[in-house]
């Protein structure tokens, strides 16, 4: 009976690990992360809905005036004719159809200026995107970064593991003491403390990732991929520059604002012009001797006399929204060059640091810790010298680590301020 239920938790156990690693997610790279972004994200869904609902309005914006339907009945007699009560014997009935005529184009106008709304509504929306992309590219960026530093302390730990071995052989064989053995162990804390600090560095920006991407798969399933490294070669300043000029998404909606400004101003003015009405109506009068004038048709025209010009504050307000516009589309662009400028001078700081790390630290702390090791192991180094090595040697793998996690972030915030991404 042990037996039996033995393989069974065995079996169980076994099913429970494939199940597992059957509903592992396979690791996104960055371009699936960016679709699923798009396709899941409900700022950027909420977003689109409202461009939906501004080009609703181009459709009001484009109605005509509907034409208004009138019907007077007049010549109630409320005298008897001959001894008979006749109340409606001569009762003239007139139904008529009136017309508004918008004269200076005013739908014309009215229909160019919710297009432009929509327009900047859209650009305004790839803004919006453009910087949640960022924040999206920022939490994959820390996602990697915490891979690598995770990486690092597991094999920083285990290398330490091994050498704790062999300093407790040696202890064994009388060739350290005990407090130098207690110190080794002591050690050993601080690379435990770093696997620790690694793993919750991990899990939060996976959960911030999750969270950007509307995603309810649990942390421990869920991977991202792709490359943690740098590159020097870019492109020059003038380069980005121009690139930002022609894809900022805030530089084009503010200058969709100014053409904007342009088109209600002149709807301000055209909506101060009069408009007509023309009406027609037919009147049937039985009270007429002539049997042949009983049916008539009329028309009129109606002009309103602006004696008040009741919009002339429209008309200022919508010139000088004119000027506001321009400013604002200047002090948009000179931002525009402050973050490209600002973006580049920190990547290329930050691949000047990182340069000397790949071609010389790495290799020279890795070559010193093996060698301090090696000599500590054969009583050629202290004990000192040997944590002196260990300590160096984790603290520049960190900082490369760091830096090349800086080199991204500084890279992504360059996409930002490009508008695209012009470094992967």
């Amino acid at each position: 009976m042990k037996l039996f239920f033995r393989r069974l938790c065995t079996g169980l156990s076994v099913s429970t690990a494939l199940a597992t690693s059957a509903f592992a997610q396979n690791p996104l790279t960055w371009q699936q992360v960016r679709e699923k972004f798009a396709a899941a994200n409900p700022t950027l869904r909420a977003g689109q809905i409202g461009i939906d609902e501004s080009r609703a309005e181009e459709i009001t914006a484009n109605l005509r005036p509907n034409p208004q339907f009138t019907f007077t009945a007049d010549g109630l007699q409320l005298t008897p004719e001959s001894g008979h009560w006749r109340p409606f014997a001569g009762l003239v009935k007139t139904p008529g159809v009136s017309q508004s005529i918008e004269r200076q184009h005013k739908r014309e106008l009215r229909t160019d200026s919710a297009r432009q709304a929509t327009a900047v509504a859209a650009s305004q929306l790839a803004d919006q995107e453009r910087n949640l992309l960022f924040n999206l590219r920022q939490a994959f960026i820390q996602t990697l970064q915490g891979k690598a530093v995770l990486d690092l302390a597991k094999e920083n730990l285990s290398y330490y593991d091994h050498l704790l071995g062999v300093n407790r052989d040696r202890y064994s064989a009388g060739a350290i003491s005990q407090v130098d053995l207690d110190r080794l162990e002591l050690q050993r804390v601080q690379y435990e403390s770093d696997l620790r600090t690694a793993e919750v560095s991990l899990r939060t920006a996976r959960i911030q990732l999750l969270a950007l991407l509307n995603d309810r798969t649990p942390v421990e399933q869920f991977d991202v991929t792709g490359p943690f490294d740098f590159s020097a070669q870019n492109a020059l300043l003038d380069e980005f520059r121009n690139t930002a000029l022609d894809t900022r998404p805030d530089l084009k909606a503010a200058m969709q604002s100014v053409e904007k400004a342009k088109t209600d101003s002149r709807l301000a003015w055209a909506n101060g012009s009069t408009d007509p009405v023309i009406a027609a109506w037919y009147s049937r009068n039985p009270s007429f001797n002539n049997p042949f004038d009983v049916n008539t048709l009329g028309a009129s025209i109606s002009i309103p006399i602006r004696i008040f010009d009741r919009n002339q504050g429209e008309k200022l307000r919508a010139r000088l929204d004119i000027d506001r516009n321009d400013k604002l589309m200047q002090a948009t662009r000179a931002q525009v060059f402050s973050d490209v400028d600002s973006a580049y001078a920190t990547l290329t700081s930050t691949v000047a640091l990182l340069q000397p790390y790949k071609d010389r630290y790495l290799q020279q702390a890795s070559r010193i810790r093996d060698t301090i090791s090696f000599s500590y192991e054969h009583g050629a180094a202290s004990l000192l010298d040997f944590l002196n090595a260990q300590a160096d040697y984790r603290g520049v793998q960190l900082s490369y680590l760091n830096l090349v996690g800086s080199y991204l972030e500084a890279a992504n915030q360059l996409n930002l301020a490009v508008g695209r991404e012009v470094i992967q």
